[in-house]
């Protein structure tokens, strides 16, 4: 088991940046790989971003060239940073942590608005 907690979240303008931080906490296992999805509101959760212990990083295409994930293993922590942000990014942002035992974890969300 994993707990995790977001923020970062917030309002923003078209164009603008945010980081979103993600702490994990509690593993009785190593983290296998942590992701950033995102929901709007009558949408289903789609995966935004992944990354693997051993460094991997994946992105969905509407947001590759714009979106960057990394971690600080010192810290537990897994970022994602947005630039060039638009308002079809708006959505709550939830972090995913699968371990090792191939348990997984998910945080409560924090709201993304991106509006003028």
């Amino acid at each position: 088991q994993v707990q995790l907690v977001e923020s970062g979240g917030g309002l923003v303008q078209p164009g603008g940046s945010l980081r979103l931080s993600c702490v994990a906490s509690g593993m009785r296992s190593s983290i296998y790989a942590m992701g950033w999805y995102r929901q709007a509101p009558g949408k289903q959760r789609d995966l935004v971003a992944r990354i693997t212990s051993g460094g991997s990083t994946m992105y969905a295409d509407s947001v590759k060239g714009r979106f960057t994930i990394s971690t600080d293993n010192a810290k537990n922590t897994v970022y994602l940073q947005m630039n060039s942000l638009k308002p079809e990014d708006t959505a709550v942002y939830y972090c995913n942590a699968v371990l090792i035992s191939a348990m997984d974890g998910w945080g409560q969300g924090t709201q993304v608005t991106v509006s003028s």
